[in-house]
Order: structure tokens, then sequence, then C-alpha cells
């Protein structure tokens, strides 16, 4: 091989990660999207005592802040959250609707493996799943080989998000 292909081989493979990190949605996109041009105004849900131990058990750490801001209409809520993949951050919106999940969106990624967790054929998984008695996801999610850690952070916050909706009002509105 020339050294010409051996470093254009060297740059490829180097710039494939950096493609692949980036902001896909902002927040404040996301939640229009989801509710229109006029979102409701954002609720907050304060991690109390009660609700610490629950979010800890699954996510399998503290949760790290005190408040979540959520948006809620009917019977949706929607959250922007975070997960550490491997080392970084991974910014998801999700809806949950009448206690499912709706929708799940990765909006910003990080990190340098993992990002196939952004597409369709990933997250479409999510849709229609609920929580058990045991706060687990009532349906199974396939994973990506070499995406491990990212489709378990993706678990992690679709059951956040369920757990979160039932503490809220909307989890029983019925108008």
């Amino acid at each position: 091989m020339s050294v010409r292909t051996c470093i254009l081989c060297l740059l490829l493979a180097a710039s494939t990660g950096l493609v692949a990190k980036g902001v896909y949605q902002e927040p404040a996109a996301f939640i229009n999207e989801v509710f229109g041009d006029e979102p409701p105004a954002p609720g907050v849900l304060w991690i109390t005592r009660a609700l610490r131990d629950p979010v800890k058990e699954i996510l399998g750490h503290s949760p790290g802040v005190l408040r979540l801001r959520y948006w809620g209409q009917g019977q949706r809520t929607a959250w922007i959250l975070e997960e550490i993949g491997k080392e970084q951050p991974i910014t998801v919106g999700l809806v949950v609707n009448a206690n499912k999940l709706e929708t799940l969106r990765v909006l910003e990624f990080r990190e340098s493996r993992g990002w196939e967790v952004r597409h369709l054929f990933f997250t479409r998984q999510f849709n229609g799943a609920a929580l058990t008695e045991d706060k687990q996801l009532d349906q199974p999610i396939d994973g990506i080989s070499g995406a491990t850690l990212s489709v378990r952070a993706l678990k992690k916050l679709a059951r956040l998000a369920l757990y979160l909706h039932t503490q809220t009002p909307f989890a029983n509105d019925t108008l």
C-alpha cells in the first residue's frame, strides 16, 4: 500500500467518530415538534427523598440533580434527559403518552462510539413500551453490537421517563 493510501485510510477511520458526534435536534425544537409552536409552560419535578431512591434504582447512580423540567398536556409529558454512555452524556427527548412511551429521540450524541442508537431502526423499538411493577420495560429492546453502553443509557432513560411521568398530574389526566 502506498503512503497516500495509508494516510487516507487513517483519516477516514478517525473522521468516522467525529461525524457521529453532534447535535441532531435542539431541545426547544423537539418540544415544539411534540406540542406545536406554542408548547405548554414547563413543569418542575423535584427529586425529593421519596423519588431519590427509585430514580437511583433506575439509573444505577444518584440522579445528580435536584429537579427536572418537563412539559405536559392531556396525558402526555415530554422530557429532555441525559445519561452517560461510556464517558459522555447522551441527550435524549422522550414523550410519554397515557403511561406508554410514544417517542424516544437522541438529540445530542457526544461519544465516539455507539452513535447508531440515534437511528430510527433502533429508537422505534421503544414505541409503546410501558413500565412493569419492578420498573423494567415491558418489551425487549434489541442491542447493537459495539454500542452496548449507549443502548443501556437509552434503556435507563426510557425507564426513567416512564417512571417520572407517573409522578406528574398528567399520568392520570382524563381530559
